[in-house]
Protein backbone atom coordinates (compact mmCIF):
# COMPACT_ATOMS: atom_id res chain seq x y z
CA UNK A 1 0.00 0.00 0.00
CA UNK A 2 1.41 3.63 -1.03
CA UNK A 3 0.06 6.60 0.69
CA UNK A 4 0.76 10.30 0.27
CA UNK A 5 0.41 12.88 2.98
CA UNK A 6 -0.36 16.55 2.44
CA UNK A 7 1.51 18.37 5.15
CA UNK A 8 1.76 21.83 5.60
CA UNK A 9 4.10 24.59 7.30
CA UNK A 10 2.30 26.79 9.21
CA UNK A 11 3.26 29.80 12.17
CA UNK A 12 4.36 28.87 15.14
CA UNK A 13 2.66 31.72 16.52
CA UNK A 14 -0.97 33.44 16.44
CA UNK A 15 1.28 36.71 16.43
CA UNK A 16 1.86 37.12 12.43
CA UNK A 17 1.62 39.63 10.64
CA UNK A 18 -0.64 40.76 7.62
CA UNK A 19 0.52 41.99 4.17
CA UNK A 20 -2.14 44.95 3.86
CA UNK A 21 -2.15 44.65 0.31
CA UNK A 22 -2.42 40.79 -0.90
CA UNK A 23 -4.11 40.05 2.35
CA UNK A 24 -1.90 36.79 3.14
CA UNK A 25 0.06 36.22 5.79
CA UNK A 26 3.66 37.34 6.38
CA UNK A 27 5.43 34.55 6.92
CA UNK A 28 9.21 35.75 6.20
CA UNK A 29 11.28 35.63 9.01
CA UNK A 30 8.49 33.67 11.56
CA UNK A 31 9.19 30.27 13.22
CA UNK A 32 6.85 27.97 12.05
CA UNK A 33 5.97 24.24 12.61
CA UNK A 34 4.03 21.39 10.54
CA UNK A 35 0.54 21.77 10.78
CA UNK A 36 -0.83 19.83 13.76
CA UNK A 37 -3.70 18.53 12.42
CA UNK A 38 -1.42 16.77 9.70
CA UNK A 39 0.38 15.34 12.32
CA UNK A 40 -3.08 13.14 12.73
CA UNK A 41 -3.24 12.31 8.92
CA UNK A 42 0.97 11.44 8.87
CA UNK A 43 0.27 8.98 12.45
CA UNK A 44 -2.55 7.23 10.64
CA UNK A 45 -0.78 6.75 7.23
CA UNK A 46 2.35 5.76 9.16
CA UNK A 47 0.33 3.28 11.65
CA UNK A 48 -1.40 1.80 8.67
CA UNK A 49 1.45 1.15 6.51
CA UNK A 50 2.89 -0.98 9.74
CA UNK A 51 -0.18 -3.08 9.89
CA UNK A 52 -0.52 -3.71 6.15
CA UNK A 53 2.87 -2.60 4.50
CA UNK A 54 3.63 -0.53 2.36
CA UNK A 55 4.83 3.27 1.94
CA UNK A 56 4.27 6.78 3.18
CA UNK A 57 5.82 9.49 1.01
CA UNK A 58 4.84 13.27 1.99
CA UNK A 59 3.70 16.75 0.12
CA UNK A 60 3.54 19.96 0.99
CA UNK A 61 3.11 23.51 -1.10
CA UNK A 62 5.50 26.24 -0.06
CA UNK A 63 8.59 28.46 -0.21
CA UNK A 64 11.83 26.57 0.36
CA UNK A 65 11.67 26.66 3.73
CA UNK A 66 8.71 24.06 3.18
CA UNK A 67 11.52 21.66 3.10
CA UNK A 68 11.70 21.36 7.31
CA UNK A 69 8.24 19.66 7.47
CA UNK A 70 9.48 16.97 5.15
CA UNK A 71 12.42 16.17 6.93
CA UNK A 72 10.24 16.16 9.83
CA UNK A 73 7.83 13.94 8.02
CA UNK A 74 11.16 11.17 7.17
CA UNK A 75 12.19 11.45 10.67
CA UNK A 76 9.16 10.26 12.01
CA UNK A 77 8.82 7.46 9.31
CA UNK A 78 8.26 8.46 5.80
CA UNK A 79 10.00 7.30 3.12
CA UNK A 80 10.99 10.86 1.53
CA UNK A 81 9.12 13.53 0.39
CA UNK A 82 7.85 16.41 -2.09
CA UNK A 83 8.24 20.65 -1.88
CA UNK A 84 5.82 22.29 -4.64
CA UNK A 85 8.19 25.68 -4.83
CA UNK A 86 7.25 28.36 -6.68
CA UNK A 87 6.08 32.29 -6.69
CA UNK A 88 3.56 31.76 -8.63
CA UNK A 89 1.59 29.39 -6.00
CA UNK A 90 2.18 32.03 -3.35
CA UNK A 91 -0.62 33.96 -2.34
CA UNK A 92 -3.04 30.94 -3.40
CA UNK A 93 -7.18 30.69 -1.70
CA UNK A 94 -8.57 26.60 -0.93
CA UNK A 95 -9.34 26.47 -4.63
CA UNK A 96 -6.00 27.43 -6.13
CA UNK A 97 -4.02 25.13 -3.30
CA UNK A 98 -6.34 22.14 -3.86
CA UNK A 99 -5.41 22.71 -7.74
CA UNK A 100 -1.57 22.61 -6.92
CA UNK A 101 -1.70 19.61 -4.38
CA UNK A 102 -3.60 17.84 -6.94
CA UNK A 103 -1.12 18.45 -9.86
CA UNK A 104 1.79 17.07 -7.07
CA UNK A 105 0.14 14.07 -6.19
CA UNK A 106 -0.42 13.41 -10.42
CA UNK A 107 3.78 14.64 -10.51
CA UNK A 108 4.56 12.51 -7.84
CA UNK A 109 2.94 8.95 -8.49
CA UNK A 110 0.65 6.79 -7.94
CA UNK A 111 -1.13 6.00 -4.47
CA UNK A 112 -3.52 4.03 -2.90
CA UNK A 113 -4.87 6.20 -0.38
CA UNK A 114 -4.00 10.41 -0.27
CA UNK A 115 -4.43 11.78 3.56
CA UNK A 116 -5.07 15.54 4.17
CA UNK A 117 -5.10 16.90 8.08
CA UNK A 118 -9.10 17.93 8.46
CA UNK A 119 -7.92 21.81 8.28
CA UNK A 120 -4.92 24.23 8.89
CA UNK A 121 -4.51 26.07 11.94
CA UNK A 122 -3.48 29.41 9.67
CA UNK A 123 -6.94 29.05 7.28
CA UNK A 124 -9.14 26.64 9.14
CA UNK A 125 -11.41 26.13 6.35
CA UNK A 126 -11.49 22.30 6.37
CA UNK A 127 -12.16 22.43 2.11
CA UNK A 128 -8.60 21.36 0.84
CA UNK A 129 -9.00 17.81 0.79
CA UNK A 130 -12.21 17.97 -0.59
CA UNK A 131 -11.59 20.28 -3.63
CA UNK A 132 -8.49 17.84 -4.40
CA UNK A 133 -10.24 14.55 -4.13
CA UNK A 134 -12.61 16.67 -7.11
CA UNK A 135 -9.79 17.37 -8.69
CA UNK A 136 -8.49 13.99 -8.53
CA UNK A 137 -12.15 12.74 -9.61
CA UNK A 138 -11.52 10.42 -6.43
CA UNK A 139 -13.54 9.68 -4.07
CA UNK A 140 -13.23 12.33 -0.84
CA UNK A 141 -14.25 11.35 3.23
CA UNK A 142 -14.14 14.10 5.71
CA UNK A 143 -13.74 13.63 9.56
CA UNK A 144 -12.14 10.17 9.37
CA UNK A 145 -11.38 8.58 12.91
CA UNK A 146 -10.30 5.06 12.08
CA UNK A 147 -9.87 1.82 9.49
CA UNK A 148 -11.79 -1.28 10.39
CA UNK A 149 -10.09 -3.19 7.28
CA UNK A 150 -8.01 -2.88 4.30
CA UNK A 151 -8.44 -4.94 1.12
CA UNK A 152 -7.50 -4.86 -2.63
CA UNK A 153 -9.25 -1.96 -4.14
CA UNK A 154 -11.40 -0.49 -0.79
CA UNK A 155 -11.01 0.84 2.85
CA UNK A 156 -13.29 0.43 5.53
CA UNK A 157 -13.68 3.10 7.62
CA UNK A 158 -15.28 5.45 10.06
CA UNK A 159 -16.40 8.81 10.26
CA UNK A 160 -17.53 11.26 12.00
CA UNK A 161 -21.07 13.30 9.97
CA UNK A 162 -23.03 15.25 10.98
CA UNK A 163 -22.88 14.28 14.21
CA UNK A 164 -22.89 10.44 14.11
CA UNK A 165 -20.48 8.02 13.27
CA UNK A 166 -20.75 6.47 10.37
CA UNK A 167 -18.95 3.61 8.87
CA UNK A 168 -18.38 3.19 5.04
CA UNK A 169 -16.53 1.08 2.77
CA UNK A 170 -14.75 3.21 0.23
CA UNK A 171 -13.20 2.45 -3.33
CA UNK A 172 -9.60 3.15 -4.01
CA UNK A 173 -7.54 5.32 -4.51
CA UNK A 174 -9.10 8.07 -2.58
CA UNK A 175 -8.58 10.97 -0.54
CA UNK A 176 -9.03 10.94 2.75
CA UNK A 177 -8.91 13.63 5.69
CA UNK A 178 -8.26 12.67 9.26
CA UNK A 179 -10.24 14.24 12.17
CA UNK A 180 -8.16 15.69 15.29
CA UNK A 181 -7.35 13.48 18.58
CA UNK A 182 -7.56 10.44 16.85
CA UNK A 183 -4.18 9.49 17.95
CA UNK A 184 -1.05 9.95 19.51
CA UNK A 185 1.53 11.56 16.74
CA UNK A 186 4.84 9.55 17.69
CA UNK A 187 8.12 11.98 17.78
CA UNK A 188 10.93 12.61 15.22
CA UNK A 189 13.65 10.13 15.37
CA UNK A 190 16.86 11.60 15.72
CA UNK A 191 19.35 8.94 14.96
CA UNK A 192 17.34 9.02 11.30
CA UNK A 193 17.44 12.90 11.06
CA UNK A 194 21.43 12.21 11.63
CA UNK A 195 21.03 9.70 8.55
CA UNK A 196 18.82 11.80 5.95
CA UNK A 197 20.38 12.46 2.33
CA UNK A 198 19.45 15.06 -0.03
CA UNK A 199 17.21 12.51 -2.28
CA UNK A 200 15.13 12.32 0.61
CA UNK A 201 13.41 15.93 -0.42
CA UNK A 202 12.52 16.52 -3.98
CA UNK A 203 11.40 19.92 -5.46
CA UNK A 204 9.05 21.00 -7.96
CA UNK A 205 8.29 24.06 -9.69
CA UNK A 206 5.46 25.25 -11.90
CA UNK A 207 7.03 24.20 -15.01
CA UNK A 208 7.08 20.62 -14.21
CA UNK A 209 3.63 20.74 -13.41
CA UNK A 210 1.37 19.04 -16.31
CA UNK A 211 -0.39 22.18 -16.19
CA UNK A 212 2.19 24.72 -16.50
CA UNK A 213 -0.46 27.87 -16.70
CA UNK A 214 0.11 29.82 -14.04
CA UNK A 215 -3.45 31.30 -14.19
CA UNK A 216 -4.66 28.48 -12.55
CA UNK A 217 -2.23 28.97 -9.87
CA UNK A 218 -1.55 31.42 -6.76
CA UNK A 219 -3.20 34.84 -6.61
CA UNK A 220 -4.17 34.50 -10.20
CA UNK A 221 -6.41 31.03 -9.83
CA UNK A 222 -8.06 32.50 -6.65
CA UNK A 223 -11.38 32.26 -6.65
CA UNK A 224 -11.61 34.39 -3.48
CA UNK A 225 -9.30 37.03 -2.68
CA UNK A 226 -9.23 39.32 1.20
CA UNK A 227 -10.21 42.35 0.29
CA UNK A 228 -9.28 43.47 4.01
CA UNK A 229 -7.87 42.57 6.82
CA UNK A 230 -7.00 43.53 10.69
CA UNK A 231 -6.40 42.58 14.22
CA UNK A 232 -9.38 42.89 16.55
CA UNK A 233 -9.68 45.77 18.32
CA UNK A 234 -9.29 45.13 22.48
CA UNK A 235 -11.82 47.62 24.09
CA UNK A 236 -10.58 47.77 27.86
CA UNK A 237 -13.15 50.58 28.44
CA UNK A 238 -14.26 50.12 32.00
CA UNK A 239 -16.92 51.90 34.26
CA UNK A 240 -18.25 51.13 37.90
CA UNK A 241 -21.78 51.66 38.96
CA UNK A 242 -22.17 52.28 42.28
CA UNK A 243 -25.39 52.80 44.66
CA UNK A 244 -28.51 50.34 45.64
CA UNK A 245 -29.34 47.39 43.53
CA UNK A 246 -32.14 49.64 41.78
CA UNK A 247 -29.65 52.30 41.03
CA UNK A 248 -26.99 50.01 39.58
CA UNK A 249 -29.76 48.23 37.57
CA UNK A 250 -31.02 51.55 35.87
CA UNK A 251 -28.01 52.82 35.17
CA UNK A 252 -26.71 49.70 33.55
CA UNK A 253 -30.07 48.58 31.43
CA UNK A 254 -29.68 52.56 30.52
CA UNK A 255 -26.16 51.65 28.95
CA UNK A 256 -26.80 48.60 27.43
CA UNK A 257 -29.91 50.69 26.04
CA UNK A 258 -27.29 53.87 24.44
CA UNK A 259 -24.95 51.24 22.82
CA UNK A 260 -27.85 49.89 20.87
CA UNK A 261 -26.95 46.76 22.41
CA UNK A 262 -30.92 46.09 23.28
Amino acid sequence: MNILVCIKQVPGSGNVEVDPVTGTLKRSGVKSKMNPFDLYALEAALSLCEKEGGTVETLTMGPPQAKEIIIESVCMGAKRGFVLSDRAFAGADVLATAHTLSQGVKKCGTYDLIFCGKQTTDGDTAQVGAEMAEFLELPGVANVLSFDEVKSGSVTLKASLDGEVVRMTVKTPCVISMDRDVNMPRLPSYRVKKGITDDAVTFFSLQEMNDTDANHYGLLGSATQVERIFPPKHDKERRVVEGSAAEQTEAIFDLIRRKKLI
